[in-house]
């Protein structure tokens, strides 16, 4: 096989994580080893780069700021939640990519957004065009088949369960019985993120709040839930309750829906928490507090795992090896290792087996009861929230990494879309 010689692409779709920047990181420390990539550059605002031809050069960076990508959250390069949909956008990013020369392109980026990578790689192909176009997958959700796991869960989770952990404190100091603890956390139509809380139970102590977690895989029945709570609050001072946002009943109907449609189509997902809010005040006669996470879940590197961060970075660099070694239209796995001592290494699959698949919190993983999670789960995720990542701090306050973003010249009139 011929060495293919020319620039490389980075683009970041979607909402960042706390991590996301590591696999960056990842990408441009590998590119850098290898005589065939010339020019690393970074796509800005992800597909809408592709189509501006905004570009910015990566190699140009100082190597304090592409190591400071590890410990930074947030999308370094920008995002967003567009999709390339016509023809002709594609027929655009290719043109594109022939006046720079990219012959290989990192897509950063969740199961839906790597559709666009799939197409990319087809449409190059049915033009003859040599590109190698990898995908690495990115999202708090975790819902992404073919990978064992993705990165940016293990820090998201972390994060919720320290935070359950604080808030359980602080309704014990408080309660006598009679306060339910609401904590709506995100994961759209999967459990992952609601199930994670649960690590904030201490071994052996099944007690222990989060007293109630409540999960898209498991119909919501509100008469259950009047009950859960009572039993909870006749044991207990207080009851912590964590419940994903993408509740469903009986019927498939989400319990809570803020608007109808959101970026890229989708239902906009919140406020369950205070529509069960509404319900314990009303039938269980409780005070309620409710404490959505929001967007803190994925942005808190101050309390990222090392693990996920470290993991991160070796998908960065899986991409580029598995490229430079002739492989495209695939994304980089994580791959856990069978032993009793956790491992994990990278692995690919074809992007076309990850698009418009999702994937569910196995139902096994959750107990009879429906409103906790057994040991499988636990021997799932414990591996994933250890360590954690050294952040600089600045008169107090993290000092995160900041791209000079230097742009590379346009060469093409602009696109009228």
């Amino acid at each position: 096989m011929a060495e293919l010689v020319g620039n490389c692409l980075i683009g970041q779709t979607g909402g960042p994580t706390a991590v996301v920047n590591a696999s960056v990181a990842g990408v441009v420390a590998e590119a850098l080893n290898h005589e065939c990539i010339e020019e690393v550059y970074g796509s800005l605002n992800g597909v809408l780069g592709l189509l501006n031809e905004d570009f910015v050069d990566l190699a140009a960076e100082s190597q304090q700021a592409i190591r400071g990508l590890r410990y930074t959250p947030g999308a370094a390069l920008g995002s967003c939640r567009a999709k390339l949909k016509k023809p002709a956008d594609f027929e655009r990013v290719l043109a594109v990519f022939a006046a720079h020369n990219i012959r290989y392109y990192f897509h950063i980026g969740d199961g839906e957004s790597q559709e666009t990578a799939a197409k990319l790689a087809e449409t190059a192909a049915a033009q003859n065009y040599e590109l190698r176009v990898i995908g690495i997958p990115k999202t708090v959700e975790n819902d992404l088949p073919a990978t064992d796991h993705c990165p940016g869960y293990g820090s998201a989770i972390k994060y919720i369960g320290a935070t359950v952990k604080e808030l359980a404190l602080d309704a014990e100091a408080l309660g006598q019985g009679d306060l339910v603890t609401l904590v709506e956390v995100m994961g759209r139509n999967t459990g992952w993120l609601a199930a994670g809380s649960s690590l904030a139970k201490r071994r052996d102590h099944p007690n222990d709040p989060p007293h109630l977690v409540y999960l898209p895989e498991v119909p919501f029945s509100s008469e259950k839930f009047v009950e859960d709570v009572r039993r909870v609050l006749k044991r207990e001072k207080h009851c912590v309750v964590v419940v994903g946002e993408g509740l469903v009943d009986k019927d498939g109907n989400y319990v809570a829906v803020e608007t109808s449609t959101a970026d890229a189509g989708h239902a906009q997902l919140g406020g369950v928490g205070e529509a069960l809010k509404d319900i314990v005040e009303a039938q269980v006669g409780a005070k309620a507090r409710v404490a959505r996470l929001g967007v803190t879940q994925r942005a808190a590197a101050h309390l990222a795992s090392k693990t996920d961060a470290d993991e991160a970075f070796l998908a960065g660099q899986a991409a580029v090896k598995a490229a430079i070694n002739g492989e495209t239209a695939k994304l980089v796995t994580l791959v856990r290792g069978d032993g009793d001592q956790y491992t994990c290494e990278t692995g690919l699959s074809a992007l076309t087996e990850v698009v418009g698949n999702l994937k569910k919190l196995p139902r096994e993983w959750i107990n009879e009861d429906g409103v906790s999670l057994n040991f499988q789960f636990f021997r799932y995720a414990t591996p994933l929230i250890q360590g954690e990542v050294t952040v600089p701090f600045d008169n107090g306050l993290p000092a995160y990494a900041k791209l000079a973003r230097e742009g590379v010249d346009k060469t093409l009139p602009a696109y009228e879309s």
